[in-house]
C-alpha cells in the first residue's frame, strides 16, 4: 500500500527543520500529504498547582504567562513550517482524495502532546518524529514513545542532518519477534520500490520466532528479493554493530522492532533499541 498521509509532531527546535526536510522528501516519493501538527500546552495545567501552597492570584498569572508563551510558540513554528514549504515549492493544502503531488497544511491545537500525537498518529501511514537535540535523550520522548506504544502505526525517527535519500537501500533488523514482523509489514510498500534489500540478524539479537532465512522466503513471495547476512556485536553492543552492517551496506532506510524487551529494562540496562534512537544517523522506521 502508498504511504499517503504523514503526520509531523513539530515543537519549533532545529530538529525540526531537519524533520521538515526528511518528511519532506518522503512526501515526494509517495506524492503524500503531510500534517504538521503543533501542540500548545494548555494552560489549565497550571491549576493543579493550587494544592501546592499557590494563591489564586498567583496561579491565574502563571496561566496567563504560560497561554502567552504558547501562543508566541505556535507562532515561531507555524513561521518555520510556512517558510519551509516556500523554499521547498510545497503546496500547502488541506489534504485531498485524488491529489498526486506532495502537499502540506498545518494545524495547531491545544492539549497534551503525548496524547493528541498518538491519537492523531492512528490515520497516518507514518509520523516522522525529529531527532532530539544534542544532548538529549532521545530514549525519553514523549511523541516517539507516544506513537510507539499507543498509535498501532510505524514511526520514522528523522536523523539531525537531512538525508540525501530514503528507501533505496532498506535494511531490516530481523530478531523474529512479533515487533519485527510489524517492521516488515510497515516496510513492504518501501521494500518493493528499493534497488536492493538487505536482511540483518544475528545470534545474540535473535529472539523466539523465524529466523532470517525464512524472512527471505516470505518476502520472495512478495516478489521482494532479499540478501542475509549476519553481523556481529562491537564490544559485545549489538546495536553498534547493527549500525556498522547497515552503513557498510549503505543503507538509507533502517527498519526494526522496537523494545522486544520491556521499555524501563532497556532505558535502566541498555538494548538495542535504546542504542540505535541515540546513536543512529539513518531513517529509522520503527514499530512497537
Amino acid at each position: 500500500m502508498a504511504i499517503r498521509k504523514l503526520l509531523l509532531p513539530l515543537t519549533g527546535t532545529a530538529a525540526g527543520d531537519a524533520a521538515l526536510a526528511t518528511a519532506s522528501l518522503v512526501a515526494h516519493i509517495w506524492n503524500a500529504h503531510v500534517t504538521a501538527l503543533h501542540v500548545r500546552v494548555d494552560s489549565r495545567d497550571v491549576a493543579p498547582l493550587a494544592g501546592e501552597g499557590l494563591s489564586g492570584a498567583m496561579i491565574e498569572e502563571m496561566m496567563s504567562a504560560t497561554e502567552k508563551e504558547s501562543a508566541e510558540r505556535a507562532r515561531a513554528v507555524r513561521a518555520m513550517f510556512e517558510r519551509f514549504a516556500t523554499e521547498h515549492g510545497t503546496k500547502v493544502q488541506e489534504p485531498r482524495a485524488g491529489v498526486r503531488e506532495p502537499t502540506a497544511s498545518f494545524v495547531s491545537v491545544v492539549g497534551r502532546e503525548e496524547d493528541v500525537v498518538a491519537q492523531q498518529a492512528r490515520l497516518a501511514d507514518l509520523t516522522v518524529v525529529p531527532h532530539p537535540e544534542a544532548g538529549e535523550d532521545v530514549s525519553s520522548s514523549d511523541a516517539l514513545h507516544a506513537v510507539l506504544f499507543d498509535s498501532g502505526r510505524p514511526v520514522l525517527i528523522s536523523p539531525q542532518i537531512p538525508p540525501a535519500s530514503i528507501g533505496s537501500r532498506v535494511v531490516i533488523a530481523w530478531n523474529g519477534t512479533a515487533e519485527s514482523a510489524q517492521a516488515v509489514s510497515a516496510a513492504l510498500p518501501w521494500m518493493k520500490r528499493a534497488e536492493a534489500v538487505r536482511v540483518l540478524s544475528a545470534d545474540e539479537y535473535q529472539r523466539r520466532g523465524p529466523d532470517a532465512a525464512q524472512l527471505i522466503d516470505y518476502l520472495a513471495l512478495h516478489d521482494i528479493r532479499a540478501e542475509g547476512l549476519t553481523f556481529r556485536p562491537i564490544d559485545r553492543e549489538v546495536g553498534a554493530g547493527l549500525l556498522k552492517a547497515a552503513h557498510d551496506f549503505g543503507c538509507d532506510l533502517l527498519c526494526m522492532g522496537a523494545y522486544s524487551h520491556s521499555r524501563l529494562r532497556q532505558l535502566i540496562l541498555g538494548g538495542v533499541t535504546r542504542h540505535i534512537l541515540e546513536n543512529s544517523d539513518l531513517p529509522v522506521l520503527m514499530n512497537r
